[in-house]
């Protein structure tokens, strides 16, 4: 599983006008299986994802971000094991 830290390089405007492609993404790799939770940044400063999916889907995957073909902006990807889960997140657990 990985955490993905957003970061924006330009100014909120510039965001803000990607963005509606930018859900459009997001729905397809949540269609897709590939992604589990999103959401931006407090403040808004760049965004979460969580993503459960082999390492080179994923980079594929982000690169194809409308915010990512703007360079709009920076990915940092940790990845971890989910040894241990809220109830109802069995499912996400890692062996």
């Amino acid at each position: 599983m990985f955490v993905v830290s957003l970061n924006y390089k330009v100014p909120l405007t510039e965001i803000d006008r990607l963005q509606a492609a930018h859900i459009e993404w997001l729905k397809g790799c949540y269609s897709d299986g590939i992604f589990v939770a999103s959401g931006p940044k407090k403040p808004r400063t760049g965004g979460i994802i969580i993503a459960q999916c082999p390492r080179e889907i994923l980079d594929a995957r982000l690169a194809a971000d409308p915010f990512a073909k703007a360079g709009a902006a920076d990915y940092a990807v940790t990845e971890f094991l989910a040894r241990m889960t809220a109830t109802g997140l069995d499912a996400l657990k890692e062996a």
